[in-house]
């Protein structure tokens, strides 16, 4: 169970703060079920409410420091996706990001990056689909590492890149 105050990741939503862990008093509610109160990180709004023990959507601890870390050493080792159907490929894209595990956002970010410096280079267009997958998996690897690094979010990418070049 998370605590009060904890950073966690929360399915689609990204970096989540666990505000309060209560039960709910409304009608049509379970009173004795416990749930998170989630407030984003990034996007200020509606609070997220759900139960501790809810197992549809991916909810974990975001990394520690040297998790953040470990994992931007492993970049240049982590592989594409290598799915040339176009269908097939967004398909296996959204299973990647529902996932919850940087790595497959790694994963999705490479691919779709290289698949967008090739339609570049045959001066094709970027599916919009491809697009805004990539900024999704941008969104939650940055957010996260962004508080498990105390930096900004949008210093993440040059961090990034200081760290193990441009080249991966």
């Amino acid at each position: 169970m998370f605590e009060k105050g904890q950073y966690i990741s929360y399915g689609k939503h990204g970096v989540c703060v666990v505000e309060d862990i209560t039960h709910i008093d409304m009608p049509g509610i379970d009173k004795n079920k416990l749930y998170y109160v989630l407030s984003k990180v990034y996007t200020k709004g509606n609070k997220i409410y759900t139960t501790v023990d809810n197992e549809k959507v991916v909810m974990r601890e975001i990394l520690s420091e040297n998790e953040a870390m470990e994992l931007i050493d492993e970049i240049p080792s982590i592989e594409q996706y290598k799915v040339e159907n176009d269908k097939a490929r967004g398909e296996k894209y959204k299973l990647a990001m529902t996932k919850g595990d940087c790595r497959e956002w790694v994963r999705v970010i490479k691919s779709l990056y290289h698949k967008k410096q090739e339609c570049l280079a045959n001066g094709k267009k970027v599916a919009v689909t491809d697009e805004r997958i990539y900024k999704e998996a941008e969104d939650q690897l940055y957010g996260e590492l962004a508080i498990s690094l105390g930096i900004a979010k949008d210093s993440v990418e040059d961090f990034i890149i200081s760290h193990v070049g441009a080249g991966a």
